[in-house]
């Protein structure tokens, strides 16, 4: 596969806002029939993953302080989540539920669903469906002879294709429409692409017409066959619109231990015991460094931990100075790990990975577009490796010393 650099932009810098309006247009789905899956077989030892149930683990066996994680886990009880879950080395080692929930308990992860979409791409990549580097007018046929012929499939991931975005627009005209990506692809182009970094709703529920147009397969569907079953998440799906489009920038149905799935296929470099599910090449594209200089924080729909500017869903900002928010320097969590990633979605619905410590840490909680006191957001979750992580699981098991911290 391509992997491009990260590219330096010039012009100014936009980022969306948090969503203030309820959302509330998540329409039932409707299923068809979708190819076979394809994964690919690879070689070596297979890293340890759950079966139809997931193994639990006491946390000191895997080098993780229990009196930490109830401390976390308390936190995260007054902070009003419904679950918080944390494996190590493919096992649970602290699960819990509250406000009535238990381990069957579903809901929308919102802007979480952004991280699928971004392997579901990904998978397409993989299967030589498309190349990132291809124009989005190659599938979306409306944008040719437009302005917006020069927006690739890349800049969709990154969120810099200069396609319209404003409040009302995203936040509420896009939740409302009855057809989803038609509202979206119809929008017109606003800035060069590369040179706005802005989280776009908008632009990113196009890839459902990408994806689809390019694999010949429904996104809902093809995400069932190629992730979800393959990895055993079966209680999880991606909702459709009224006009039966799958939601690419909302809309995953899950819960805990079905997203801790997802969140170790990650941490495995895209591998599932004996099966490659998306290749390690896209895994490393896609979460192993910022896809644009305009936001450190930003890979393919991921977020980074890396250092540099830092922009995020409630800034917006440009060359003359800050309009709304904050544009800041540094990393979204210092002191936690660079190479740690999320998937984030509104009322920091979280799923981390940490690779050095192979740590999966899922937490959901209501959906708040400003959460108040006391909140569990991405810094929370960092302290299972922060402050947790005491010893490094070994062979069967057993735990040995070793003192790990923020990188």
């Amino acid at each position: 596969m391509s992997a491009d650099r990260p590219r330096g932009r010039s012009r100014r810098v936009a980022v969306g806002a948090a969503l203030l309006v309820a959302l509330a247009a998540c329409s039932g789905s409707a299923d068809s029939s979708a190819g076979a899956p394809k994964p690919t077989p690879t070689t070596g030892a297979a890293h340890p993953v759950p079966g139809r149930e997931w193994q639990h683990v006491a946390p000191e066996a895997v080098g993780l302080d229990p009196d930490a994680l109830e401390a976390i886990a308390d936190e995260a009880e007054s902070a009003r989540s419904r679950c918080l879950v944390v494996v190590r080395d493919g096992k649970i080692a602290g699960e819990w539920y509250f406000a009535g929930t238990d381990a069957s308990t579903t809901q929308e992860v919102f802007s979480a669903t952004k991280s699928f979409a971004s392997t579901l791409v990904g998978l397409a990549q993989d299967d030589g469906d498309l190349e990132i580097t291809d124009p989005a007018s190659k599938w979306i046929s409306e944008w040719r002879g437009t302005p917006s012929e020069a927006v690739t499939v890349r800049d969709l991931l990154s969120n810099d294709s200069g396609r319209q975005w404003s409040l009302q627009q995203d936040y509420v005209e896009l939740i409302q429409a009855a057809d989803k990506t038609r509202f979206a692809v119809d929008l017109g182009q606003a800035e060069d692409p590369g040179t706005v970094w802005a989280y776009n709703n908008s632009a990113i529920q196009t890839l459902q017409r990408v994806v689809g147009e390019a694999t010949g397969e429904d996104a809902s569907d093809f995400a069932r066959m190629r992730l979800f079953e393959p990895l055993g998440m079966r209680a999880t799906e991606m909702k459709r619109d009224a006009a039966g489009n799958t939601m690419m920038f909302m809309g995953v149905q899950s819960n805990c231990r079905d997203l801790a799935r997802f969140g170790l296929l990650m941490l495995d470099h895209g591998r599932w015991g004996t099966e490659q599910i998306v290749s390690a090449d896209w895994v490393r594209a896609a979460t192993g460094a910022s896809s644009t200089d305009l936001n450190a924080a930003y890979g393919y729909l991921w977020w980074l931990n890396r250092e540099g500017v830092l922009a995020g869903p409630t800034a917006a900002t440009s060359i003359d100075g800050v309009r709304d928010g904050t544009v800041d320097r540094g990393r979204l969590v210092p002191g936690a790990p660079a190479d740690m990633f999320w998937a984030l979605g509104l009322g920091n619905q979280i799923i981390q990975i940490d690779p050095g410590s192979r740590t999966v840490v899922v937490r959901l909680g209501p959906a708040e577009a400003s959460p108040q006191p006391p909140t569990f957001d991405r810094a929370s979750a960092s302290r299972v490796v922060t402050e947790a992580v005491v010893g490094e699981a070994g062979p069967g098991g057993a735990a040995t010393a070793k003192s790990t911290g923020g990188g």
